[in-house]
């Protein structure tokens, strides 16, 4: 999703409460105007002031209730439909304001200006959601925002969408390239365009395509992190969620690779900003005491952030993208190198052979201090600080060596979809045990279906596990 798109989504929150507010003050003073006062006397004593102290909480929960009804949903719709969810929305919120007003026993002076606040929130919401989208569509008309889209196909369907999208540009669709196939050389043009940030999505036009070239986009799009659509009637396989879409009386369906896009990962960050915050605070004795004890051990560096020669200690992220990665040091400083030792790996085996991840069972390169704080995963603990920084998130699979993800089959770059993370399904399943196909598919099954109560699951099961020395 481009940050336009969510930008756009965020600004109906504050905008639709002030809309709230503006309609209940509204119907307050409407109340008060001479031809109802005529038509009704007044016979209440309420202020303006005690008014508005009851509206600015009542307009919360109004956009409590237009959340769960889906108003600030990522995706687009017609307007008929928004504006139908809006009065649908607007009526439940009235409904849940009577009801509290009921169990609480509290009586509210005007039911005229209940009805009026009613009528005029619909009335205010509306306008300031078509304003939104007005302001949205004259953007992209104009080129601001527009998603840059690379459609695969030589059908009919390619040229209809072609030409549909030219006519429509207020839909913010901007084809950049058209292919016939992704053969090498489109592929090519397509990761240039992209290393640029030019290309958001991939539109597979064809629904006469066969199923393995269907797959084998949709592989391409997960490798580098492109958005995937399709015509339908393409393929049968299993790929996570769709959305259908119409453009030019053709569906087009939309692959959404995770829950993590839009709400979806501001929630994550600010669950990530939250929880490493306090866990910080809550482990900093722990770290103080790991940091003295591999001192002491062995005097120099506490923290495993750069090799022997000096330079960065990378994995890999989001993306595909290497950080600066670092935790604390619990193996001998040349640790690194036996891994190239054939020597070494024959006498001591390598227990992932096979897979693209190296690990002994019982590894000699690890201190006396280091055997206790892997046990108890605590080397682990100075990640709070990548999670805090945005480079890995509290919950996600593992982030592993750019030589590593190097020999990923193409399936597996699914884990790169999102942030790595200090713990995961992994984690909590017998990290040491499982085969590294099984990582994946645990992996990716969280990816696919996240939601904020798996997180949770995951982080308060996690020192369980830590505690009883299973998770290496």
């Amino acid at each position: 999703m481009k940050r336009s798109e969510l930008a756009f989504t965020l600004a109906l929150v504050p905008l639709d409460y002030l809309a709230l507010v503006a309609a209940g003050i509204a119907a307050f003073y409407v109340r008060f105007h001479p031809f109802f006062t005529a038509w009704r006397p007044v016979a209440f004593n309420l202020t303006v002031e005690r008014y508005t102290a009851v509206i600015l909480p009542v307009a919360l929960v109004w956009i409590a209730v237009f959340a769960l009804s889906g108003l600030y949903a990522t995706h687009p719709r017609r307007i008929a439909s928004e504006l139908t969810r809006v009065f649908l929305a607007a009526s439940t919120s009235m409904a849940a304001v009577f009801a509290i007003l009921f169990f609480s026993r509290v009586l509210f002076e005007s039911r005229f200006i209940a009805v009026a606040a009613w009528v005029l929130a619909i009335a205010f919401v509306s306008l300031g959601r078509l304003a939104i989208r007005m302001l949205q569509r004259t953007l992209l008309s104009w080129g601001i925002g527009t998603r840059h889209v690379v459609v695969i196909g030589s059908h009919r369907t390619a040229r209809a969408l072609l030409d549909f999208f030219s006519a429509y540009p207020r839909l913010g669709f901007c084809v950049i390239e058209r292919f016939d196939r992704l053969d090498a050389a489109a592929s090519e043009r397509i990761l240039a365009a992209h290393e640029k940030g030019g290309v958001d999505e991939i539109m597979l036009a064809d629904p006469e395509a066969s199923r393995d070239a269907a797959l084998e986009l949709l592989s391409f799009t997960d490798t580098h992190q492109i958005g995937f659509r399709y015509t339908a009637d393409l393929f049968s396989a299993a790929i996570g969620r769709t959305v259908v879409h119409t453009f030019a009386g053709i569906p087009v369906i939309e692959v959404q690779k995770t829950p993590l896009d839009g709400w979806g990962a501001i929630y994550k960050r600010l669950f990530d900003v939250a929880g490493s915050l306090a866990l910080i605070v809550v482990t900093s004795p722990i770290m103080l005491t790991v940091s003295v004890a591999l001192f002491v051990e062995e005097p120099g560096r506490v923290l495993f952030s750069r090799d022997p020669g000096g330079k960065k200690t990378l994995r890999v992220g989001q993306g595909g993208k290497p950080f600066h990665y670092f935790k604390f040091r619990s193996m001998v400083r040349n640790a690194h190198a036996f891994r190239f030792d054939p020597e070494f790996i024959k006498k001591h085996g390598n227990i992932r052979d096979g897979s693209p991840l190296f690990k002994l069972k019982d590894d000699p390169r690890v201190t006396r201090v280091g055997k206790v704080i892997r046990k108890f995963h605590m080397d682990e603990l100075p990640e709070l600080f990548l999670v805090l920084l945005g480079r890995m998130s509290l919950v996600g699979p593992r982030p592993h060596l750019p030589e590593e993800v190097a020999q990923y089959e193409p399936h597996h770059r699914k884990v790169l979809t999102i942030r790595p993370g200090i713990t995961g399904p992994t984690q909590i399943s017998g990290r040491a045990d499982l085969e590294f196909e099984e990582e994946v598919r645990l992996d990716t099954y969280y990816i696919e279906h996240w939601s904020p109560w798996h997180d949770l699951v995951i982080l308060l099961k996690t020192p369980l596990v830590a505690f009883r020395g299973k998770t290496y």
